[in-house]
């Protein structure tokens, strides 16, 4: 009997092993992570295609991003397609052995199509209709654009979707949401509102339009809210907040009718997705329902001066740090589709890379759990708008840059990574302990960011600093939404959660209750889900959960300074300052040391049942406040942690310990004496990698 039960328990385990290592149908986990390139053949001779695509996979690649811009060219007539040319490139990356992933064309209408119907194309806030000649301008919801990019859509699917060759489809490029002002896209803002709110008396509530006589007697009479012409001042946010809403929708609608034509007609071992830039403030992943995960878009090049001396030629570590986590929330998985392997066209300035900086930006890209990494683009172009966007083969078109030396290293190195890999591998203790999570959304950026209040506050980069002093304590991060079951981590991270509603509070009071450590700032649950105020004190639906009420809010000019005391530690702040009124159960973390609100609570702290609350009224300038008392609940929960300077980042990945350099000066690490290194050593220079394993 004991037989038969060993031998039922090995199949329990070893099937549920399996499973675990092929969660997703796509990239098998033994890969780590699969990479590829951007390859345009219709900007090159066809004697030369063979010649670029057994480069591709001599040089290591393992699959080419195909089609994108390139509907001039399957469709140079209207109804009338030609892939013949396709064809053959996907034939000679099947003579190579490499994998194709096809892209949908939506991105650049065919010229023909603008002169024939005018009507297809975006207008902008001042009514003036777009022209062809650049990308992304098609009307996502005029029914006619709509019906040319059905119809391409489905031919494509139909030519490629059972082709063993082809992995996956990215729909569109760079989807950002544009405000389009067109008569089409008035009407279908109509219907979206007539849709979410069913009676214009209920719309008049929601956006307070008894202010300033904008009273609506039926939705005919609503055309989009446009501060090009009624200027800053006599804004509406909660119009310009549901127009927001309604772009992304939109957005996410076109992907989803893109997926679901595709779906249609190709295997499901295809997968969908699409390529947003890093930093999309427009652009909703979480909206869309047919596509099977995010990618995005993340160069190192640009123009900022980023940290130190040599953070110009580094590029800012913050790109990827906030997207490769942002975007795994849409299919539990993500990747770099694009990362630019030098200068590009469209900077302040554009520097050369410090050898070795793509080189990092993929490593950052894979320890963050990314599953591919592509490359904009194979060969730099010799004419147009992006003759000066490198690629990793120069002008001659033979000889990598320094971008696509660094490729092939990652390439060669992610091998040596493949064949050391360990399916077993599990999160260390001390890591699990540290587990961390940021609740953040777009809707939320929105609302904070078109009413400020100080031109010191940093909507996007506020977040991010949260994540940037959570990695340097080398806890592991998630950036996650609403739905996400909260108890799977330690520490829960609110940073100016502006709207709230009485289901989500009630999910935070669950979470701190069952012995969660909740972390809210100053901002949050200010508003309700329309953007109003609540009827009471600020934040006043909290009030009860951070045991303190707000009873004012301050804000500095940009040279003052104003004085905080934790403990014996002073720190200064001048953007935001939440002035408390702490409850007796409360534990008084900070106090203001001056202005003439001196001795008002800054920082309190609230148990309830098994947990904690902190919160932070006030952002300080150099966030040395935060990172503090971050670091007090994470030992509060018997973690330990590091102490990581700026630009030096730690994540830990399927039994690899990957640490990358963004910084201008060298670090060296105190690594445990069971520590394996595979790749760099224990000091690391700037854009250096170092990855071991413990």
């Amino acid at each position: 009997m004991k037989k038969y039960l060993m031998a039922f328990m090995l199949i329990v385990i070893y099937g549920t092993t399996a499973k675990s290592q092929n969660a997703n149908p796509y990239f098998p986990e033994k890969d780590l992570i699969t990479t590829g390139i951007y390859y345009y053949p219709e900007h090159w001779k066809e004697s030369q295609w063979e010649r670029d695509i057994k480069k591709i996979s001599d040089m290591g690649y393992e699959f080419v991003h195909l089609a994108e811009f390139a509907w001039f060219k399957m469709e140079p007539e209207e109804g009338k397609f030609d892939f013949t040319w396709l064809d053959k490139v996907v034939g000679l990356c099947s003579k190579y052995k490499l994998k194709v992933v096809m892209c949908t064309p939506s991105a650049t209408t065919p010229v023909w199509m603008r002169v024939n119907y005018p009507e297809t194309f975006i207008m902008d806030g001042h009514y003036i209709r777009a022209e062809h000649g650049t990308r992304g301008l098609g009307s996502i919801v005029n029914q006619k654009y709509r019906l040319f990019v059905g119809k391409i859509v489905r031919e494509m699917g139909k030519r490629y979707g059972k082709n063993s060759q082809v992995t996956g489809w990215q729909l569109d490029n760079e989807p950002d949401a544009k405000a389009d002002y067109s008569p089409s896209s008035q009407q279908a803002f109509r219907n979206w509102l007539k849709n979410k709110y069913k009676t214009i008396n209920t719309l008049n509530d929601a956006w307070g339009t008894a202010f300033w006589s904008q009273w609506y007697n039926n939705f005919d009479q609503i055309m989009i809210h446009n501060t090009n012409l009624v200027g800053w001042w006599g804004n509406n946010p909660h119009a310009l907040l549901d127009f927001k809403r309604y772009c992304a929708d939109a957005q996410a609608d076109f992907l989803d009718f893109q997926a679901g034509l595709l779906r249609e007609n190709i295997s499901k071992a295809q997968y969908i997705t699409t390529n947003y830039t890093a930093v999309s403030t427009g652009a909703d992943p979480g909206r869309t329902k047919k596509v099977d995960f995010a990618a995005y878009t993340a160069y190192p090049n640009g123009g900022s001066d980023n940290l130190g001396e040599l953070g110009f030629r580094l590029g800012d570590s913050r790109v990827l740090l906030f997207a490769s986590a942002y975007y795994q929330q849409l299919g539990g998985l993500s990747g770099v589709m694009e990362i630019q392997p030098g200068p590009v066209n469209w900077g302040n300035y554009n520097p050369l890379l410090l050898p070795g900086t793509v080189r990092m930006w993929l490593y950052h890209s894979f320890a963050a759990g990314g599953k591919l990494a592509c490359s904009y683009r194979f060969r730099q172009i010799l004419y147009s708008a992006e003759q000066y966007h490198s690629g990793v083969i120069q002008t001659d078109g033979v000889t990598p840059s320094q971008g696509g030396e660094d490729y092939i290293q990652f390439m060669k190195e992610i091998k040596e990574l493949r064949r050391q890999y360990k399916p077993d591998a599990k999160l260390p203790q001390k890591l699990v302990a540290r587990s961390t999570a940021i609740l953040w959304n777009l809707e939320n950026y929105w609302s904070i960011d078109r009413q400020k209040q100080t031109n010191q506050w940093d909507t996007w980069g506020y977040p991010v600093k949260f994540m940037e002093i959570a990695k340097s304590l080398g806890a592991p991060v998630d950036i996650i939404n609403e739905k996400t079951d909260f108890s799977k981590y330690k520490v829960l991270i609110v940073p100016a959660y502006e709207m709230a509603d009485a289901a989500l509070i009630k999910k935070w009071e669950n979470y701190v209750a069952n012995g969660g450590h909740l972390i809210i700032t100053c901002r949050t649950a200010t508003k309700n889900r329309m953007g109003h105020f609540w009827e009471g004190k600020t934040a006043a639906p909290i009030a009860g959960l951070i045991g303190a009420e707000i009873v004012a809010t301050d804000m500095l000019s940009g040279h003052a300074k104003g004085d905080i005391q934790v403990g014996s530690k002073h720190y200064s702040w001048n953007s935001w300052a939440d002035l408390l009124q702490a409850e007796q159960n409360s534990a008084v973390i900070g106090t203001y040391q001056d202005q003439f609100y001196k001795g008002k609570s800054a920082v309190v702290k609230h148990k309830i049942g098994k947990g904690e609350v902190t919160y932070i009224g006030v952002a300080t300038a150099d966030f040395e406040l935060e990172k503090d008392i971050l670091t007090r609940t994470y030992t509060d929960e018997g973690a330990t942690t590091e102490n990581y300077p700026k630009g030096i980042y730690v994540y830990w990945r399927d039994g690899y310990y990957i640490a990358v350099n963004y910084s201008s000066a060298d670090y060296t690490f105190n690594l445990p004496k069971t520590a394996q290194l595979i790749i760099g050593k224990k000091t690391l220079g700037p854009a250096g990698v170092l990855v071991w394993t413990e």
